[in-house]
């Protein structure tokens, strides 16, 4: 478990794994490139010195919910922010409540954030929590 000093901006990130996408509704868009910009923004999180954890989903809200479950008991989290692709598309509303539901009753008082792609979500984090302790922008 997390000590208090890393728990308060401690920040689980939640979007969907990319073997799970349909890339036929994204032109120009495939799992390789998709995959490398996920890993881009990670690795911009880490320099950026946030406290982040990756949680990359399926699309199957049992199971989602497991892992994300999983994931809330093995630690605490300030803060979880979910990725655009389960917000915005029409057949992942239930996924999208089913991850808001399982957040607020198995992590009360989490605060939510949501980015627009892998590359805007330091922009999201910002807006909550600032790695090394710093005030967060509200």
């Amino acid at each position: 478990m997390a000590n208090s000093a890393t728990t308060k901006n401690r920040i689980l990130m939640i979007g969907l794994h990319p073997t799970t996408v349909d890339y036929s509704r994204f032109p120009g868009l495939d799992e390789a490139t998709f995959t490398q910009r996920i890993e881009a923004g990670n690795r911009a999180i880490d320099e950026a010195g946030f406290d982040a954890v990756s949680c990359l989903i399926g699309t199957s809200p049992d199971e989602a919910e497991s892992t994300i479950r999983g994931q809330l008991a093995a630690d605490s989290f300030a803060l979880a922010m979910v990725g655009a692709g389960i917000r915005t598309l029409p057949e992942y509303t239930l996924l999208f409540e089913r991850i808001i539901n399982v957040l607020g009753a198995a992590a009360p008082g989490i605060q939510l954030c949501f980015n627009t792609s892998p590359e805007t979500t330091i922009d999201a984090l910002r807006r909550w929590v600032r790695p090394l302790g710093d005030t967060p922008q509200r």
